[in-house]
């Protein structure tokens, strides 16, 4: 790795989201608005246009900043099809998925020593259960309801089988009502959406399904080609579940030799990150191995960024160290804090503070009173990711206690 600091004119960025079905458009969209505010806050100009570069989906960015001129093209890694078809289940196939979901993590010892790191992420794991029973109750509850009424009804002008039976066809038709309104108003609820995403990596106990090592091999394949280009820096950001799948997919490039001596930097930036609620499973060998080994490589430039404010992350857990796989010589990744009770003014965070979701995507939002973490500067500013943060300690507050039972590696 040549850690010789240099100006960024151009730049390749690809973006891996998390466990998300919704269209990538968001994330431009996200973009353009509050890149256009971080830059009037800051006092730079930031400009997005369409897509110039072959991929899935992405835009191109023009920036001037510090005086400088620089061109950034960016790649969505777009699993959300994969998404989509995991969160394709009826209403009973949810509770099903809901108690074999608890009892992999429960029983795992997984749930018991996640909650040793952070109360929040752990919470934001429990909540979809709980509500989910809580649906399945107000539902029960109100059927009998409805039932005994009819039965008392009907018990007046029939025999008493014949109103039990009149109640039952009444209670059955309230319990499938009920929980089909709950399902059709989840997008304010999320109840269902966070049940299937914890489902999904609980499903094999943390190792990667079929599907998504396909598509991570095609990710790959995509970064490996920029790599190859005349680009200044090649960027990876992984936010939520899309840090623990950069991580495996930087470990297969690094192991298969595609990354050039002489090519572009190649820098990883994890935001947000849940990696222990896979990395804690049994069954991640693969995600546990490619910790260690990304931890001590010296091809990849690993910054990992969260702020105890997201409720939804694993805030200031080095990932490496808390799954218990962290080696001697071990170099990544730089932890630290966005800090959002300081990067944001007091009323901007009285105003963000109850809305866990949206400080969840905090970390690619503009900050009104930013310190040193400037998503719009790293994605599209002068300066590579190490010649930023080189000189910068990791937090002091940060956590590195191995905490995981499974430990296992491939």
């Amino acid at each position: 790795m040549d850690n010789t600091a240099k100006i960024v004119k151009r730049r390749r960025v690809f973006y891996i989201p998390g466990y998300d079905p919704i269209h990538p458009r968001r994330y431009r969209e996200l973009y353009r608005k509050e890149g256009a505010a971080q830059a009037d806050i800051s006092g730079y100009d930031i400009a997005l246009s369409p897509k110039t570069t072959k991929g899935r989906y992405g835009w191109h960015v023009e920036s001037q900043i510090d005086g400088k001129i620089i061109q950034a093209d960016f790649d969505v890694l777009v699993w959300s099809d994969i998404v989509k078809t995991s969160m394709n289940l009826n209403i009973p196939q949810t509770y099903l998925v809901l108690a074999r979901t608890a009892w992999t993590y429960i029983a795992s010892g997984a749930l018991r020593r996640l909650m040793w790191l952070r109360k929040g992420p752990v919470i934001a794991a429990l909540y979809p259960i709980f509500m989910l029973i809580l649906q399945l109750v107000v539902a029960i509850v109100l059927a009998y309801g409805a039932g005994v009424l009819v039965n008392w009804a009907g018990g007046k002008f029939a025999s008493p089988w014949v109103a039990n039976i009149f109640g039952w066809a009444v209670a059955l038709p309230v319990i499938v009502f009920v929980l089909r309104y709950f399902r059709k108003i989840d997008n304010k609820l999320f109840a269902y959406y966070l049940m299937h995403d914890y489902a999904y990596s609980a499903r094999s106990k943390g190792a990667n399904p079929p599907e998504l090592e396909a598509r991570m091999a095609e990710f790959c394949d995509e970064i490996s080609d920029a790599l190859r280009s005349d680009v200044d820096e090649v960027l990876v950001v992984g936010h939520s579940s899309g840090a623990h799948l950069g991580v495996s997919i930087l470990a297969d490039l690094i192991r298969d030799g595609r990354v050039p001596e002489n090519g572009p930097e190649l820098s990883f930036l994890t935001l947000g990150q849940v990696v222990p609620m896979v990395s804690f499973l049994p069954n991640a060998n693969r995600l546990r191995g490619d910790l260690r080994f990304l931890s001590q490589q010296d091809k990849v430039i690993w910054v990992d960024v969260t702020a105890p404010g997201d409720g939804c992350a694993f805030a200031l857990c080095d990932p490496v160290s808390v799954s218990g796989v962290a080696p001697e010589n071990k170099r990544w990744p730089l932890v630290f804090s966005a800090a959002f009770t300081q990067s944001l003014s007091p009323e901007r965070w009285k105003e963000l503070r109850w809305r866990f979701f949206r400080l969840h995507f905090q970390y690619m939002s503009a900050f009104d009173a930013p310190k040193d973490y400037d998503y719009f500067q790293i994605t599209a500013g002068p300066k590579t990711l190490f010649s930023r943060y080189n000189q910068r300690p990791a937090s002091k507050s940060r956590v590195e206690i191995p905490a995981s039972r499974h430990t296992s590696i491939t």
